[in-house]
């Protein structure tokens, strides 16, 4: 009992600061039009580099200043949130839903189903996710979509193998053993007595999975394979800051600390949800 209260201490705090973050980052990115001040795709050569409000040379209703192309820079971290969530939310619940289903089956049923999965895993996680993620959408083109298959291709693995060994050592509980006694099919216990006990795991991996989805795009759209469009992403946003960090640190900056704020809020949102519902934390 003390050893669940010490794992519970802080989940509170966490839950709130981390969840915060993301509401206020979703929510921005959802009325993005609404609350954008500037047009992130407005160009004004009269107002590059401008920098932040707090500092000498800037203009009204250029918050956080401007690009090289006198692009508001707020705007188009308001904008390019969009891109990051779509990306988080669709690439890491396909990963979830293909990996978890597979680590179930792997890790209730075992035998030959057991070793196949685990074969399948071993060789694809053989492959370095981020070079394997530039194959894939070399060949499937740029583009949103191929971004996102890139991504779930890649990480259904990594809740394969948790989940795997999850379903494993509860299938060795004595609930699942009293349910198979009261004839229940082993489907159903599969279904019933196993999936909910694996639940906060996925919880977990799943909000993990999303700053990874978050943090893939990013790289690809740093290197110019993400979308095709001349929408804005935090990636290309941080290679365009990287060009002209002397000149204009905060248009480097910012998108780096949005970027590292978000990653580590799933993370931690993840995490404070499973110590929260966990049945062994309780």
């Amino acid at each position: 009992m003390d050893e669940a209260r010490i794992a519970r201490r802080g989940v509170g705090p966490r839950l709130w600061l981390a969840g915060g973050w993301l509401l206020l980052a979703l929510l921005a990115a959802i009325f993005a039009p609404l609350i954008a001040p500037q047009d992130p795709l407005a160009q004004d050569l009269m107002l590059e580099r401008l920098p932040p409000f707090w500092l000498d040379g800037t203009e009204p209703g250029y918050w956080l200043g401007t690009d090289s192309l006198g692009r508001d820079l707020l705007s188009r971290l308001i904008f390019g949130g969009r891109i990051a969530f779509i990306v988080a939310f669709a690439a890491a619940l396909a990963a979830c839903l293909v990996g978890s289903a597979l680590g179930l089956i792997a890790g209730y049923f075992g035998g030959w189903a057991d070793r196949i999965i685990s074969r399948v895993v071993d060789i694809w996680m053989a492959f370095p996710p981020v070079l394997f993620a530039i194959l894939l959408v070399a060949v499937l083109g740029t583009g949103l979509s191929s971004v996102i298959i890139a991504i779930a291709v890649i990480d259904w693995t990594r809740f394969c193998r948790v989940i795997r060994a999850e379903a494993m050592g509860q299938s060795r509980m004595d609930y699942v053993e009293n349910a198979r006694i009261a004839g229940y099919g082993r489907i159903g216990i599969m279904l019933r007595e196993v999936l909910p006990n694996v639940v906060p795991s996925i919880v977990a991996l799943l909000s993990l999975e999303m700053g990874i989805a978050v943090i893939v795009e990013a790289i690809l759209s740093f290197v110019n394979l993400s979308i095709s469009t001349d929408d804005p992403t935090w990636g290309g946003i941080i290679a365009e800051g990287r060009l002209s960090i002397h000149q204009a640190w905060w248009v480097l900056v910012f998108p780096l600390i949005t970027l590292i704020l978000t990653v580590l809020s799933f993370s931690q949102f993840g995490e404070a949800l499973k110590a929260r519902f966990d049945p062994v934390l309780r």
